[in-house]
């Protein structure tokens, strides 16, 4: 069973975040599964890690295309995950169950904290999954660098 993390994020703006911590679970080897509501915002999304750091190269793919399985990195708007991923990111408030957490090694919830809905979301979620059982963790980047702040 894994643990699902989530980010509230205050400093920087999502896509900055997502690279990071994509680059960190790429690093120790894991396969992600990026789950998102918007088709749209997800083309939006694949630019902006396209268009990362020289010394970052972050090999994603969108949904849809011939080589999803291949993908190390794969930006969704469905719950399946064809690349075999051990780690979930969601944005924009996807939906994330106690089976995602239970399915993953990893879950990883990105959230604008400066934006009353997505935070009420994010409440919502890990209320759910406090109740069904799911190990949470709770993230702040308020002092400047990411704190743990709460766990259940």
């Amino acid at each position: 069973m894994g643990t699902a993390l989530f980010y509230h994020l205050t400093r920087r703006p999502m896509e900055e975040t997502l690279a990071m911590l994509l680059s960190k679970a790429t690093g120790a080897g894991m396969r992600v599964v990026v789950r998102g509501t918007d088709l749209g915002r997800m083309g939006w999304l694949d630019e902006k890690l396209w268009l990362g750091a020289d010394d970052g190269f972050l090999p994603h793919g969108l949904a849809g295309g011939d080589h999803d399985a291949l993908q190390p990195v794969l930006l969704t708007t469905t719950p399946e995950a064809p690349n075999a991923a051990t780690c979930l990111m969601t944005v924009d408030g996807a939906a994330v169950s106690a089976e995602d957490v239970t399915a993953m090694d990893r879950v990883c919830v990105l959230f604008d904290g400066n934006d009353t809905q997505a935070l009420d979301g994010a409440r919502a979620q890990w209320k759910a999954l406090k109740d069904a059982g799911a190990k949470a963790q709770y993230w702040s980047e308020e002092t400047g660098r990411w704190e743990k702040m709460a766990e259940t």
